[in-house]
This record gives structure tokens, C-alpha cells and sequence, in this order.
């Protein structure tokens, strides 16, 4: 399953950051962020994707607190 989320990111290195954090996350088949966007694309496995993505914004909050992805 593929979704595009809006981001709220205040510099490009958050942003890679984010974007790292995400393609490490398990289940995470591929993730990508953009900071000219504020977008972040995730593709991840169908029958776990929310608790995916429940993950991917824990750990991206853990490592750049003043990020937001707007499920």
C-alpha cells in the first residue's frame, strides 16, 4: 500500500532525517520525504500499514521532535 502524508518539517536535514528513520522502519518496503512539498510518500505491507505508520511517526517524533506527519 502506497500513501502520501503532509509533513510539517522546518529544514531539509529534518526532513532526510525523517526520511532515513522511515525506510528503517520494519514493514517500510520504501519512504520518501520531501521539504519543498512537505510530503512524505510511504509504501509499506497492506495488512499492517496503520500500525506501520503508527510507528513511523513515533520514531520520527524521537529523533526530530518538532516534526509533524498529518494522518
Amino acid at each position: 500500500m502506497n500513501k502520501t502524508y503532509n509533513i510539517s518539517v522546518d529544514c531539509i536535514n529534518c526532513a532526510n532525517t525523517m526520511e532515513d528513520i522511515a525506510n528503517n522502519t520494519p514493514g517500510v518496503i520504501d519512504a520518501a520525504v520531501s521539504f519543498m512539498t512537505q510530503k512524505m510518500m510511504v509504501d509499506a505491507v497492506d495488512d499492517k500499514f496503520d500500525d506501520i505508520m503508527k510507528e513511523v511517526v513515533k520514531v520520527c517524533a524521537k529523533v526530530e521532535p518538532d516534526c509533524k506527519i498529518l494522518m
